[in-house]
């Protein structure tokens, strides 16, 4: 026999077999995690999630983009689970959304929040879809400042401040606002309100003089939303897949894929994917308290 007459050279290739064995199981692991399952054949619904503060609006819009081309996408759910951000990104966003609804239907799916700046984006669909108790609404827009001057002061601590104008350290810690530089921040917040009142208008197709009366930063949950008129019906990602695939034409049932899905995950092979899936959406920051749109978060990064 070839294994008594040749030992080592035998043991030398059973643990070449199994290496190679382990190589290609490893190897088709990491190629399909890594493949983009919206490229895959036949027509589907494409899903892009919103999730934690927008601040970065590059990966949503490179998705938006790349479903756009894609000719088996149909139509686009957008999966959104966010309290708002900065006004920049939210804009971006809500900007590349539109441009899409000319090409193909849009339609959000709300999660547990979608406030402020979540909302914004949202305006933008062709559809608007939360839970009875999503966290909605919250239109408006927010700057703080804190003053420290009297606890530098108790502290001994001074500052010296040189600037090129009258306003270059407007809303300084170090000291008291003027109300001249108040009522110049009242006057940008201002117009960055209106600029939010006129995308919900233009996007839920309601009168600004209506949608004014409650975009005072107050919250609704999807139900009253839905009564307002700020969202068009009630139901979970589930039913926004289905819908969406109605509004794109798709016979059967619905096949959605994630946009920038993760490659094979270990923590989902041993401890299951939805138990994987709640601690993704806890470390991601998923959820808030806050109910966020503010002037000048986040940056750009080239």
């Amino acid at each position: 026999m070839f294994a008594r007459k040749y030992p080592i050279l035998f043991s030398f290739l059973v643990v070449c077999a199994i290496g190679a064995v382990v190589i290609i199981s490893m190897a088709a692991l990491f190629f399909l995690g890594k493949r983009d399952s919206a490229f895959e054949f036949g027509e589907k619904v494409g899903v892009i999630e919103i999730k934690g503060i927008i601040a970065d609006p590059k990966p949503v819009i490179s998705h938006l983009k790349k479903f756009r081309k894609n000719k088996d996408v149909k139509a686009i759910v957008l999966r959104i689970n966010s309290p708002g951000g900065g006004v920049g990104p939210s804009q971006e966003i809500y900007a590349e959304v539109k441009k899409t609804t000319r090409l193909k239907k849009v339609v959000v799916s709300m999660g547990a929040i979608a406030t402020s700046g979540g909302y914004y984006v949202s305006a933008a669909a062709d559809h608007i879809m939360a839970n009875p108790g999503t966290i909605t609404g919250s239109i408006g827009v927010i700057m703080e400042f804190a003053n420290t001057q009297e606890l530098f002061k108790k502290i001994g601590v001074s500052a010296v401040v040189i600037k090129s104008g009258d306003y270059k350290d407007l809303g300084s810690p170090l000291r008291k606002m003027t109300p001249e530089e108040r009522r110049l921040l009242e006057d940008f917040v201002g117009n960055v309100h209106q600029q939010f009142v006129t995308a919900v208008a233009e996007g839920r197709k309601m009168s600004e003089e209506k949608v004014r009366t409650i975009a005072d930063g107050r919250i609704f949950s999807g139900q009253q939303a839905q009564e307002l008129g700020l969202l068009d019906s009630l139901g979970n990602i589930e039913d926004a897949i289905g819908l969406a695939a109605e509004l794109g034409g798709i016979k059967g049932e619905p096949s959605g894929v994630y946009a920038g899905k993760k490659k094979f995950s270990l923590l989902e092979l041993v401890m299951g994917s939805k138990l994987a899936g709640a601690l993704d959406g806890i470390t991601s920051g998923a959820l808030y308290s806050g109910y966020l749109y503010i002037p000048g978060l986040g940056a750009d990064n080239g």
